[in-house]
Protein backbone atom coordinates (compact mmCIF):
# COMPACT_ATOMS: atom_id res chain seq x y z
CA UNK A 1 0.00 0.00 0.00
CA UNK A 2 2.66 2.40 0.62
CA UNK A 3 4.69 1.36 -2.76
CA UNK A 4 1.55 2.58 -4.44
CA UNK A 5 0.58 5.70 -2.86
CA UNK A 6 4.26 6.42 -3.18
CA UNK A 7 4.33 5.52 -7.31
CA UNK A 8 0.76 7.37 -7.47
CA UNK A 9 0.50 10.56 -5.62
CA UNK A 10 2.50 12.88 -6.21
CA UNK A 11 5.23 14.67 -3.49
CA UNK A 12 2.87 18.04 -3.31
CA UNK A 13 -0.61 15.80 -2.93
CA UNK A 14 1.56 14.10 0.06
CA UNK A 15 2.79 17.20 1.93
CA UNK A 16 -0.73 18.42 1.80
CA UNK A 17 -2.24 15.36 3.17
CA UNK A 18 0.37 15.55 6.06
CA UNK A 19 -0.60 19.15 6.45
CA UNK A 20 -4.08 18.25 6.74
CA UNK A 21 -3.39 15.56 9.16
CA UNK A 22 -1.58 17.80 11.50
CA UNK A 23 -4.34 20.61 11.38
CA UNK A 24 -6.62 18.03 12.36
CA UNK A 25 -4.90 16.79 15.23
CA UNK A 26 -3.71 20.01 16.35
CA UNK A 27 -7.63 20.90 16.32
CA UNK A 28 -8.77 18.36 18.34
CA UNK A 29 -6.10 19.04 20.93
CA UNK A 30 -7.08 23.07 21.02
CA UNK A 31 -10.49 21.92 21.75
CA UNK A 32 -10.01 18.58 23.93
CA UNK A 33 -8.18 20.89 26.56
CA UNK A 34 -10.49 23.72 26.28
CA UNK A 35 -13.38 21.44 26.76
CA UNK A 36 -11.59 20.41 29.58
CA UNK A 37 -10.70 23.73 30.73
CA UNK A 38 -14.28 24.60 30.75
CA UNK A 39 -15.71 21.84 32.72
CA UNK A 40 -13.34 22.76 35.34
CA UNK A 41 -14.23 26.46 35.38
CA UNK A 42 -18.17 25.36 35.38
CA UNK A 43 -17.16 23.12 38.09
CA UNK A 44 -15.19 25.30 40.37
CA UNK A 45 -18.28 27.85 39.71
CA UNK A 46 -20.87 25.77 40.75
CA UNK A 47 -18.52 24.83 43.80
CA UNK A 48 -18.44 29.06 44.95
CA UNK A 49 -22.52 28.71 44.80
CA UNK A 50 -23.67 28.65 48.53
CA UNK A 51 -26.43 25.85 49.07
CA UNK A 52 -30.06 27.22 50.29
CA UNK A 53 -30.25 27.70 53.97
CA UNK A 54 -31.14 30.03 56.92
CA UNK A 55 -28.09 31.49 56.49
CA UNK A 56 -27.87 32.10 53.09
CA UNK A 57 -31.17 32.65 51.69
CA UNK A 58 -31.70 32.27 48.12
CA UNK A 59 -34.66 31.59 45.94
CA UNK A 60 -35.31 30.97 42.18
CA UNK A 61 -36.62 33.25 39.82
CA UNK A 62 -40.31 33.27 38.62
CA UNK A 63 -40.09 32.67 34.25
CA UNK A 64 -40.54 36.67 34.20
CA UNK A 65 -37.57 36.96 36.50
CA UNK A 66 -38.57 37.68 39.61
CA UNK A 67 -38.79 36.91 42.84
CA UNK A 68 -40.58 33.43 44.00
CA UNK A 69 -41.31 34.05 47.21
CA UNK A 70 -42.47 36.84 49.69
CA UNK A 71 -40.07 38.73 51.36
CA UNK A 72 -40.29 40.46 54.67
CA UNK A 73 -38.37 43.84 54.85
CA UNK A 74 -38.55 43.98 58.26
CA UNK A 75 -38.84 42.17 61.87
CA UNK A 76 -42.17 44.07 62.47
CA UNK A 77 -43.40 42.57 59.16
CA UNK A 78 -42.72 39.14 60.28
CA UNK A 79 -44.66 39.78 63.21
CA UNK A 80 -47.60 41.07 61.54
CA UNK A 81 -47.80 37.45 59.44
CA UNK A 82 -47.49 35.84 61.96
CA UNK A 83 -50.57 37.38 64.22
CA UNK A 84 -52.60 37.54 60.65
CA UNK A 85 -51.81 33.88 59.82
CA UNK A 86 -53.71 33.16 63.50
CA UNK A 87 -56.05 35.83 62.65
CA UNK A 88 -57.40 33.83 59.69
CA UNK A 89 -57.61 30.66 61.54
CA UNK A 90 -60.22 32.29 63.12
CA UNK A 91 -58.31 33.29 66.63
CA UNK A 92 -59.29 37.42 66.13
CA UNK A 93 -62.07 38.75 68.40
CA UNK A 94 -65.30 39.21 66.45
CA UNK A 95 -66.13 42.34 67.92
CA UNK A 96 -62.89 43.73 66.86
CA UNK A 97 -63.93 43.21 63.23
CA UNK A 98 -67.20 44.88 63.51
CA UNK A 99 -65.79 48.03 65.21
CA UNK A 100 -63.35 48.09 62.22
CA UNK A 101 -66.14 47.82 59.89
CA UNK A 102 -68.66 49.98 62.16
CA UNK A 103 -69.39 52.49 59.27
CA UNK A 104 -69.55 49.77 56.71
CA UNK A 105 -72.15 47.94 58.73
CA UNK A 106 -74.23 50.76 59.70
CA UNK A 107 -74.59 51.40 55.84
CA UNK A 108 -74.82 48.49 54.44
CA UNK A 109 -76.61 47.13 57.37
CA UNK A 110 -76.04 43.32 59.12
CA UNK A 111 -77.12 41.83 56.12
CA UNK A 112 -75.26 43.64 53.59
CA UNK A 113 -72.08 43.60 55.44
CA UNK A 114 -72.60 39.55 56.15
CA UNK A 115 -72.75 38.90 52.53
CA UNK A 116 -69.73 41.30 51.51
CA UNK A 117 -67.65 38.85 54.67
CA UNK A 118 -68.62 36.09 52.97
CA UNK A 119 -68.08 36.86 49.67
CA UNK A 120 -65.32 36.20 47.13
CA UNK A 121 -63.27 38.71 44.84
CA UNK A 122 -60.41 37.97 42.21
CA UNK A 123 -58.57 41.19 41.35
CA UNK A 124 -56.61 40.73 38.38
CA UNK A 125 -53.55 43.57 38.12
CA UNK A 126 -52.35 45.52 40.97
CA UNK A 127 -50.57 48.80 39.67
CA UNK A 128 -52.56 52.23 40.22
CA UNK A 129 -55.95 50.71 39.78
CA UNK A 130 -55.61 47.87 41.11
CA UNK A 131 -53.58 48.40 44.07
CA UNK A 132 -56.49 51.06 45.23
CA UNK A 133 -59.46 48.89 44.47
CA UNK A 134 -58.39 45.72 46.45
CA UNK A 135 -57.15 47.78 49.36
CA UNK A 136 -61.06 49.31 49.27
CA UNK A 137 -62.06 45.94 49.21
CA UNK A 138 -60.19 44.17 52.07
CA UNK A 139 -61.41 48.03 54.11
CA UNK A 140 -64.69 47.20 53.48
CA UNK A 141 -64.88 43.60 54.94
CA UNK A 142 -64.08 41.11 51.56
CA UNK A 143 -63.03 38.32 53.65
CA UNK A 144 -61.65 36.19 50.85
CA UNK A 145 -59.34 38.14 47.96
CA UNK A 146 -57.60 36.52 44.96
CA UNK A 147 -54.85 38.45 43.59
CA UNK A 148 -53.07 37.84 40.54
CA UNK A 149 -50.08 40.17 38.88
CA UNK A 150 -47.10 38.52 37.35
CA UNK A 151 -44.76 41.98 37.94
CA UNK A 152 -42.99 43.57 40.67
CA UNK A 153 -43.52 46.91 42.26
CA UNK A 154 -40.69 49.28 40.26
CA UNK A 155 -39.65 52.87 41.41
CA UNK A 156 -41.94 55.09 39.25
CA UNK A 157 -44.93 52.69 40.52
CA UNK A 158 -44.94 54.37 43.69
CA UNK A 159 -46.37 57.48 41.93
CA UNK A 160 -49.70 55.63 41.85
CA UNK A 161 -49.55 52.66 43.93
CA UNK A 162 -52.03 52.54 47.03
CA UNK A 163 -49.95 50.01 49.16
CA UNK A 164 -46.14 49.89 48.03
CA UNK A 165 -43.35 52.25 49.67
CA UNK A 166 -39.46 52.34 48.84
CA UNK A 167 -38.60 48.78 50.79
CA UNK A 168 -41.22 47.22 48.50
CA UNK A 169 -38.98 47.82 44.84
CA UNK A 170 -38.10 45.10 43.32
CA UNK A 171 -40.89 42.57 45.01
CA UNK A 172 -43.57 40.94 43.65
CA UNK A 173 -46.86 42.93 43.59
CA UNK A 174 -48.71 40.26 44.96
CA UNK A 175 -46.69 40.01 48.13
CA UNK A 176 -46.18 43.65 48.40
CA UNK A 177 -50.17 44.18 48.75
CA UNK A 178 -50.86 40.81 51.02
CA UNK A 179 -47.81 42.20 53.77
CA UNK A 180 -49.65 45.61 53.86
CA UNK A 181 -53.66 44.01 53.61
CA UNK A 182 -52.13 42.03 57.15
CA UNK A 183 -51.25 45.27 58.91
CA UNK A 184 -55.08 47.03 57.88
CA UNK A 185 -57.00 43.68 58.07
CA UNK A 186 -55.58 40.36 59.48
CA UNK A 187 -58.35 38.06 59.30
CA UNK A 188 -58.86 38.95 55.53
CA UNK A 189 -57.29 35.25 53.40
CA UNK A 190 -55.26 36.71 50.15
CA UNK A 191 -54.31 34.49 47.95
CA UNK A 192 -51.26 35.46 45.96
CA UNK A 193 -50.95 34.41 42.17
CA UNK A 194 -47.72 35.76 41.18
CA UNK A 195 -48.62 34.52 37.68
CA UNK A 196 -49.28 36.04 34.22
CA UNK A 197 -53.01 35.63 32.98
CA UNK A 198 -53.76 34.76 29.59
CA UNK A 199 -56.19 32.40 28.14
CA UNK A 200 -53.81 28.96 29.39
CA UNK A 201 -54.08 30.55 32.54
CA UNK A 202 -57.16 31.66 32.96
CA UNK A 203 -59.20 28.60 33.89
CA UNK A 204 -56.98 28.01 37.29
CA UNK A 205 -56.93 31.46 38.32
CA UNK A 206 -60.37 31.99 38.30
CA UNK A 207 -61.41 28.69 39.65
CA UNK A 208 -63.79 28.29 43.08
CA UNK A 209 -61.58 29.50 46.40
CA UNK A 210 -59.48 26.62 47.39
CA UNK A 211 -57.04 29.00 49.53
CA UNK A 212 -56.83 28.06 53.25
CA UNK A 213 -60.14 26.44 53.58
CA UNK A 214 -61.84 26.18 56.78
CA UNK A 215 -64.85 23.66 57.30
CA UNK A 216 -67.82 26.19 57.39
CA UNK A 217 -66.24 27.07 53.25
CA UNK A 218 -68.15 26.14 50.23
CA UNK A 219 -66.02 25.61 46.94
CA UNK A 220 -67.63 29.13 45.30
CA UNK A 221 -66.42 30.65 42.22
CA UNK A 222 -65.76 34.37 42.26
CA UNK A 223 -69.09 36.92 43.34
CA UNK A 224 -67.11 39.50 41.34
CA UNK A 225 -64.23 39.37 39.02
CA UNK A 226 -62.06 42.58 38.73
CA UNK A 227 -60.18 43.50 35.98
CA UNK A 228 -57.51 46.16 35.99
CA UNK A 229 -55.22 45.05 33.23
CA UNK A 230 -53.63 47.40 30.97
CA UNK A 231 -52.59 44.63 28.41
CA UNK A 232 -55.35 44.56 25.31
CA UNK A 233 -54.46 40.90 25.06
CA UNK A 234 -54.99 39.85 28.68
CA UNK A 235 -58.11 41.83 29.48
CA UNK A 236 -59.93 40.66 25.91
CA UNK A 237 -59.16 36.95 27.22
CA UNK A 238 -60.25 37.97 30.82
CA UNK A 239 -63.39 39.58 29.79
CA UNK A 240 -64.38 36.85 27.27
CA UNK A 241 -63.66 34.27 29.75
CA UNK A 242 -66.13 35.34 32.21
CA UNK A 243 -68.93 36.49 29.86
CA UNK A 244 -68.59 32.78 28.73
CA UNK A 245 -69.01 31.85 31.69
CA UNK A 246 -71.33 33.75 33.77
CA UNK A 247 -68.94 35.23 36.18
CA UNK A 248 -69.85 38.89 36.90
CA UNK A 249 -66.62 41.24 36.16
CA UNK A 250 -66.36 45.04 36.26
CA UNK A 251 -63.54 46.18 33.84
CA UNK A 252 -61.54 49.24 34.55
CA UNK A 253 -60.47 51.40 31.17
CA UNK A 254 -57.80 54.04 30.41
CA UNK A 255 -56.95 56.18 33.37
CA UNK A 256 -53.83 57.57 31.44
CA UNK A 257 -53.41 60.92 30.10
CA UNK A 258 -56.89 61.47 32.22
CA UNK A 259 -56.87 64.23 34.70
CA UNK A 260 -60.42 65.08 35.00
CA UNK A 261 -62.53 63.27 37.28
CA UNK A 262 -65.48 64.77 36.37
CA UNK A 263 -65.58 62.88 33.81
CA UNK A 264 -65.49 59.21 35.29
CA UNK A 265 -68.33 57.01 34.88
CA UNK A 266 -69.79 53.87 34.96
CA UNK A 267 -71.57 52.06 32.14
CA UNK A 268 -71.45 49.25 30.31
CA UNK A 269 -68.63 48.69 27.94
CA UNK A 270 -70.98 49.03 24.61
CA UNK A 271 -71.50 53.39 25.42
CA UNK A 272 -67.99 54.00 26.18
CA UNK A 273 -66.70 56.97 24.75
CA UNK A 274 -63.37 59.02 24.03
CA UNK A 275 -61.68 55.98 25.73
CA UNK A 276 -59.21 54.18 23.58
CA UNK A 277 -58.53 51.32 25.48
CA UNK A 278 -62.17 50.50 25.92
CA UNK A 279 -63.07 51.09 21.96
CA UNK A 280 -60.05 48.65 20.99
CA UNK A 281 -61.53 45.84 23.64
CA UNK A 282 -64.63 46.53 22.14
CA UNK A 283 -63.99 45.65 18.90
CA UNK A 284 -61.80 42.82 19.97
CA UNK A 285 -65.18 41.54 21.91
CA UNK A 286 -67.46 42.37 19.62
CA UNK A 287 -65.41 40.11 17.01
CA UNK A 288 -65.78 37.01 19.29
CA UNK A 289 -69.33 37.69 20.04
CA UNK A 290 -69.86 39.94 23.18
CA UNK A 291 -71.36 43.21 22.20
CA UNK A 292 -72.72 44.07 25.49
CA UNK A 293 -73.30 43.42 29.14
CA UNK A 294 -69.93 44.43 31.01
CA UNK A 295 -70.19 47.38 33.49
CA UNK A 296 -66.82 49.18 32.89
CA UNK A 297 -65.60 52.40 34.50
CA UNK A 298 -64.26 55.23 31.72
CA UNK A 299 -63.30 58.89 31.35
CA UNK A 300 -65.22 60.78 28.70
CA UNK A 301 -62.36 63.41 28.87
CA UNK A 302 -61.25 64.61 25.29
CA UNK A 303 -57.65 64.91 24.66
CA UNK A 304 -56.58 68.67 23.93
CA UNK A 305 -53.76 71.11 23.27
CA UNK A 306 -51.67 71.22 26.18
CA UNK A 307 -52.76 67.48 27.74
CA UNK A 308 -50.34 64.28 28.26
CA UNK A 309 -50.12 62.28 25.46
CA UNK A 310 -48.85 58.82 24.75
CA UNK A 311 -44.63 59.27 24.45
CA UNK A 312 -43.26 58.30 21.53
CA UNK A 313 -40.71 55.91 20.50
CA UNK A 314 -37.42 57.68 19.24
CA UNK A 315 -36.44 57.45 15.91
CA UNK A 316 -33.06 55.95 17.22
CA UNK A 317 -35.36 53.21 18.22
CA UNK A 318 -37.79 53.27 15.33
CA UNK A 319 -35.23 52.93 12.71
CA UNK A 320 -33.45 49.84 13.95
CA UNK A 321 -36.50 48.16 13.00
CA UNK A 322 -38.57 45.48 15.22
CA UNK A 323 -39.70 47.83 17.88
CA UNK A 324 -42.28 45.19 18.78
CA UNK A 325 -39.15 43.56 20.70
CA UNK A 326 -38.41 46.27 22.71
CA UNK A 327 -41.01 45.24 25.55
CA UNK A 328 -40.07 43.20 27.91
CA UNK A 329 -42.92 40.32 27.75
CA UNK A 330 -44.56 39.66 24.16
CA UNK A 331 -47.52 42.16 23.16
CA UNK A 332 -46.77 44.59 26.27
CA UNK A 333 -46.33 48.15 25.66
CA UNK A 334 -42.93 49.53 24.90
CA UNK A 335 -43.90 53.29 25.44
CA UNK A 336 -44.54 54.66 29.24
CA UNK A 337 -47.90 55.90 29.76
CA UNK A 338 -48.20 59.11 31.04
CA UNK A 339 -50.55 58.34 34.09
CA UNK A 340 -51.17 61.37 36.81
CA UNK A 341 -51.18 59.46 40.38
CA UNK A 342 -54.56 60.79 41.98
CA UNK A 343 -57.02 59.28 38.38
CA UNK A 344 -55.81 55.55 38.74
CA UNK A 345 -57.25 55.86 42.27
CA UNK A 346 -60.27 57.69 41.40
CA UNK A 347 -60.96 54.41 38.80
CA UNK A 348 -59.96 51.39 41.45
CA UNK A 349 -62.16 53.39 44.00
CA UNK A 350 -65.14 53.67 41.97
CA UNK A 351 -64.39 49.62 40.52
CA UNK A 352 -64.90 48.69 44.52
CA UNK A 353 -67.90 50.94 45.41
CA UNK A 354 -69.67 49.28 42.38
CA UNK A 355 -68.54 45.62 43.73
CA UNK A 356 -69.14 46.47 46.99
CA UNK A 357 -72.49 47.51 46.80
CA UNK A 358 -74.03 45.08 44.81
CA UNK A 359 -72.61 42.12 46.51
CA UNK A 360 -74.29 43.57 49.63
CA UNK A 361 -77.35 44.21 47.76
CA UNK A 362 -77.13 48.36 48.18
CA UNK A 363 -79.17 50.31 45.18
CA UNK A 364 -77.21 51.54 42.29
CA UNK A 365 -78.79 54.09 40.10
CA UNK A 366 -75.99 55.61 38.43
CA UNK A 367 -76.68 59.12 37.08
CA UNK A 368 -74.49 58.80 33.56
CA UNK A 369 -74.15 62.49 33.79
CA UNK A 370 -75.39 64.97 31.32
CA UNK A 371 -72.38 66.23 29.82
CA UNK A 372 -72.74 66.47 26.37
CA UNK A 373 -76.36 66.20 26.60
CA UNK A 374 -77.05 70.48 27.21
CA UNK A 375 -79.29 70.45 23.56
CA UNK A 376 -81.47 67.52 24.41
CA UNK A 377 -82.37 68.97 27.33
CA UNK A 378 -83.00 72.67 25.63
CA UNK A 379 -85.69 70.43 23.16
CA UNK A 380 -87.31 68.61 26.09
CA UNK A 381 -87.89 71.97 27.40
CA UNK A 382 -88.40 73.59 24.74
CA UNK A 383 -91.16 70.89 23.69
CA UNK A 384 -92.53 71.28 27.20
CA UNK A 385 -92.80 75.11 26.73
CA UNK A 386 -94.68 74.38 23.48
CA UNK A 387 -97.16 72.01 24.93
CA UNK A 388 -98.28 74.06 27.82
CA UNK A 389 -98.68 76.94 25.51
CA UNK A 390 -100.77 74.72 23.65
CA UNK A 391 -103.05 73.15 26.09
CA UNK A 392 -103.73 77.36 27.78
CA UNK A 393 -104.63 78.50 24.60
CA UNK A 394 -106.78 75.64 23.66
CA UNK A 395 -108.87 75.28 26.68
CA UNK A 396 -109.53 78.72 27.57
CA UNK A 397 -108.54 81.27 24.70
CA UNK A 398 -105.91 82.57 26.57
CA UNK A 399 -103.31 84.66 25.17
CA UNK A 400 -99.86 83.20 25.23
CA UNK A 401 -97.80 85.29 24.13
CA UNK A 402 -94.92 85.70 26.13
CA UNK A 403 -95.99 82.77 28.43
CA UNK A 404 -93.46 81.60 30.96
CA UNK A 405 -93.01 78.18 32.73
CA UNK A 406 -91.13 78.06 35.94
CA UNK A 407 -88.85 74.65 34.61
CA UNK A 408 -85.42 75.51 33.50
CA UNK A 409 -82.77 73.34 31.70
CA UNK A 410 -81.24 72.27 35.17
CA UNK A 411 -84.90 71.33 36.48
CA UNK A 412 -84.83 68.90 33.34
CA UNK A 413 -81.78 67.20 33.44
CA UNK A 414 -82.26 66.48 37.48
CA UNK A 415 -85.58 64.86 36.23
CA UNK A 416 -84.79 63.32 33.16
CA UNK A 417 -81.20 61.70 34.96
CA UNK A 418 -82.17 61.53 38.58
CA UNK A 419 -86.11 61.24 39.60
CA UNK A 420 -86.76 58.77 35.74
CA UNK A 421 -82.99 57.80 35.38
CA UNK A 422 -83.35 58.64 31.38
CA UNK A 423 -86.36 55.96 30.99
CA UNK A 424 -89.58 56.42 30.11
CA UNK A 425 -92.12 55.64 32.96
CA UNK A 426 -94.27 54.02 30.58
CA UNK A 427 -92.24 51.92 28.42
CA UNK A 428 -88.58 52.21 30.09
CA UNK A 429 -87.14 53.55 26.31
CA UNK A 430 -84.27 55.85 26.93
CA UNK A 431 -84.87 57.68 23.62
CA UNK A 432 -86.44 60.62 21.99
CA UNK A 433 -87.59 61.35 25.48
CA UNK A 434 -90.64 64.16 26.58
CA UNK A 435 -91.72 65.75 29.71
CA UNK A 436 -95.59 66.20 30.07
CA UNK A 437 -97.70 66.40 32.96
CA UNK A 438 -99.56 63.70 34.47
CA UNK A 439 -102.69 65.05 35.12
CA UNK A 440 -104.62 67.96 34.17
CA UNK A 441 -104.78 70.25 36.35
CA UNK A 442 -108.16 70.86 38.73
CA UNK A 443 -108.66 74.03 37.21
CA UNK A 444 -108.06 73.94 34.23
CA UNK A 445 -105.14 75.28 32.62
CA UNK A 446 -105.09 78.87 33.25
CA UNK A 447 -102.82 81.34 33.59
CA UNK A 448 -102.09 82.83 37.35
CA UNK A 449 -103.74 85.47 38.24
CA UNK A 450 -100.99 86.99 41.09
CA UNK A 451 -98.25 87.13 38.16
CA UNK A 452 -100.83 88.66 35.01
CA UNK A 453 -101.21 91.39 38.10
CA UNK A 454 -97.75 91.92 37.98
CA UNK A 455 -97.70 91.66 34.10
CA UNK A 456 -96.47 88.36 33.72
CA UNK A 457 -97.98 85.15 31.71
CA UNK A 458 -97.16 82.52 34.48
CA UNK A 459 -98.56 79.02 34.82
CA UNK A 460 -98.75 76.39 37.84
CA UNK A 461 -96.08 73.58 36.99
CA UNK A 462 -94.50 71.72 39.84
CA UNK A 463 -91.73 69.16 39.62
CA UNK A 464 -94.30 66.40 40.86
CA UNK A 465 -96.84 67.40 37.89
CA UNK A 466 -94.49 66.00 35.58
CA UNK A 467 -93.62 62.55 34.06
CA UNK A 468 -91.26 61.22 31.38
CA UNK A 469 -92.06 59.31 27.84
CA UNK A 470 -91.08 58.92 24.60
CA UNK A 471 -92.01 61.68 22.24
CA UNK A 472 -94.61 59.15 21.16
CA UNK A 473 -96.10 58.03 24.39
CA UNK A 474 -96.38 61.74 25.30
CA UNK A 475 -98.43 62.29 22.22
CA UNK A 476 -100.88 59.57 22.74
CA UNK A 477 -100.94 61.15 27.08
CA UNK A 478 -101.48 65.04 25.84
CA UNK A 479 -104.59 62.98 24.07
CA UNK A 480 -106.56 60.68 26.12
CA UNK A 481 -105.36 62.44 29.39
CA UNK A 482 -104.56 66.01 29.40
CA UNK A 483 -106.89 67.31 26.18
CA UNK A 484 -109.35 63.92 26.80
CA UNK A 485 -111.58 62.81 29.64
CA UNK A 486 -109.53 59.65 30.86
CA UNK A 487 -107.43 59.68 33.75
CA UNK A 488 -104.47 58.41 34.43
CA UNK A 489 -106.05 55.10 36.56
CA UNK A 490 -108.26 54.66 33.08
CA UNK A 491 -105.47 55.35 30.80
CA UNK A 492 -102.37 52.63 32.36
CA UNK A 493 -102.20 49.61 34.10
CA UNK A 494 -100.86 49.10 37.96
CA UNK A 495 -97.27 48.91 37.24
CA UNK A 496 -97.25 52.00 35.58
CA UNK A 497 -99.20 53.78 38.46
CA UNK A 498 -97.30 52.37 40.34
CA UNK A 499 -93.61 53.50 39.28
CA UNK A 500 -94.89 57.14 38.43
CA UNK A 501 -96.05 56.89 42.24
CA UNK A 502 -92.60 55.75 43.31
CA UNK A 503 -90.78 58.35 41.24
CA UNK A 504 -92.92 61.14 42.09
CA UNK A 505 -92.75 59.95 46.47
CA UNK A 506 -88.95 59.71 45.57
CA UNK A 507 -88.74 63.77 44.40
CA UNK A 508 -90.54 64.79 47.42
CA UNK A 509 -88.45 63.43 49.73
CA UNK A 510 -85.08 64.51 47.52
CA UNK A 511 -86.87 68.16 47.58
CA UNK A 512 -86.42 68.12 51.33
CA UNK A 513 -82.24 67.99 50.97
CA UNK A 514 -82.61 70.80 47.42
Amino acid sequence: MAQWFERHVTPSIQLGIAATCGAVAATTVIFSVSAIHRRRVTADLKASIPQLSPDHLSAQLTEYGGASRPTFSSKDDERTAMIAARARKGDYDEDLILEQLARNRVFLKDEGLAKLRGSFVVVVGLGGVGSHCVAALARSGVTKIRIVDFDQVTLSSLNRHALATLADVGTPKVHCVRKRLEQISPWTRIDCRNELLNSQSTPTLLAPWDYELRDDDDATTPDWVVDAIDNIDSKVSLLQYCVMHGIKVISSMGAGCKSDPTHIQVGDISTSVEDPLSKSTRRRLRALGVKEGIPVVFSTEKPGEGKADLLPITDEEFHKGNVDKLGVLPDFRVRILPVLGTMPAIFGYTVANHVICSIAGYPMDYRIGDKGREKMYDSILSTLQGLESRLVRSSSGQDVLGLRIPIGRDDVSYLVEEVFRGKSVISGLGTRLALIRWRRPSGGFRLEETYLQEGQKMIQLSLTDLVLMTKEEATKHEKMVLSGEATPEEAYGPDVLARVRRRHDDERAYDRYR
